[in-house]
């Protein structure tokens, strides 16, 4: 028997998203969840093939497979904005490049990445000197300091937990994360503290690092994602800390 139906308009009427997270990453989609609106915003995720160490090689290696784990998003959906979601891997390939090859796998309106976002929020928030905490080798974290650094934002104050293994860095306690992310932010030659990497677990400790500090806390999926909903234009989304206080500039 054949049965009448009708089409329901697709879901993220309020906004479509379009993530690519790495195969290793443990807590990018977990946080998402935290930080999504009630509204009717639609996130849809693609996994790009990553190794389980992490060195200036294997991010360098996510070139290649990232036109493919873009095109992996569904074809019918005119994304708002398209996320690849590697800190590291985004300072190594270059953020313009990430684009382009974003770009070359799927349509969307913007693109992003959280070296991107993170200086947009540095600019919205008037900082240029952070104090870095990052948990893999002094090596990988070289590279993010540079790009940084070709945006005008200085990194005087740095610190790492130096683990390559990426297994490992999502398990880092949120409690070992806070402390040493207070120890650098408390630094006076900062403005801010930034604790790099989507896979550290930082939501639930942004508030308690701003606190102790008096100044901005920040975090690779805080920025991201406070960056792919400003450029969707989704203004309903907010969590604790100074920066989902602020507009893109």
């Amino acid at each position: 028997m054949s049965l009448p139906y009708t089409l329901a308009p697709q879901i993220g009427t309020a906004g479509r998203l379009g993530l690519i997270v790495l195969q290793s990453d443990e807590t990018m989609e977990a946080e998402l969840r935290q930080a999504l609106p009630g509204d009717d915003v639609a996130a849809f995720v693609s996994r790009i093939p990553s190794a389980s160490e992490v060195s200036n090689e294997s991010l360098a290696a996510m070139e290649a497979e990232l036109p493919r784990a873009a095109g992996l998003l569904p074809k019918s959906v005119a994304f708002d904005v398209v996320g690849y979601g590697c800190t590291s891997a985004s300072s190594v390939i270059g953020t313009e490049r990430v684009g382009r090859l974003i770009n070359a796998g799927c349509t969307s309106s913007h693109v992003t990445n959280p070296v991107t976002a993170l200086v947009a929020a540095c600019r919205a928030l008037g900082v240029s000197k952070l104090a870095l905490l990052t948990p893999y080798t002094e090596a990988v974290s070289e590279s993010l300091r540079l790009a940084l650094a070709e945006e005008g934002i200085e990194t005087p104050v740095f610190g790492t937990f130096n683990e390559p293994v990426e297994t490992n860095v999502a398990r880092i306690d949120p409690a070992s994360i806070r402390e040493a992310a207070i120890k650098l932010g408390q630094d006076s030659a900062a403005e801010a503290v930034f604790m790099s990497c989507t896979n550290l677990r930082t939501f639930d400790i942004l508030v308690d690092v701003e606190s102790a500090c008096a100044k901005p806390a920040l975090s690779s999926n805080q920025a991201f994602f406070w960056h792919m909903f400003a450029l969707a234009g989704i203004i309903s989304a907010r969590r604790g800390g100074l920066l989902w206080q602020r507009e893109i500039t």
